[in-house]
C-alpha cells in the first residue's frame, strides 16, 4: 500500500488491501491503558490508521464504554479530551 492516508470503511477492506491497522499490530491492552501517557500513545497510533473514521463511528454507534477508538478516548461511554491521572486532585496550586 502507498504512503497515503486513504480512509477505508472497514477493517475487512483494510485487510484485503494489506493495510496496517495499529490495533491489530500492537498489544490491544495499549488501547485500554490506565495512565494518561499511555492513552496519548494509543491515540497517536490511530493517527495513520486507514479505518480511523469508521472505527470512531462504530464506537459511537455501539456506545463503547471505555478505551481508545478512532483516535478518541471514551470514558463511561463519552468522548473525553484526555485521561485524568488516578487519585484526588490537589487542593491548592503547586508553585512552579
Amino acid at each position: 500500500m502507498e504512503g497515503s492516508l486513504m480512509q477505508l470503511t472497514s477493517i475487512d477492506e483494510a485487510d484485503a488491501l494489506g493495510a496496517t491497522i495499529p490495533c491489530r499490530s500492537f498489544d490491544p491492552e495499549v488501547f485500554f491503558a490506565e495512565t494518561p501517557a499511555d492513552v496519548e500513545y494509543a491515540k497517536s497510533l490511530c493517527g495513520t490508521c486507514p479505518v480511523k473514521e469508521a472505527c470512531l463511528a462504530g464506537a459511537l454507534d455501539r456506545r463503547e464504554p471505555w478505551g481508545v477508538w478512532g483516535g478518541e478516548l471514551f470514558v463511561q461511554g463519552v468522548v473525553v479530551a484526555r485521561k485524568r491521572p488516578r487519585g484526588r486532585p490537589r487542593k491548592n496550586e503547586v508553585m512552579a
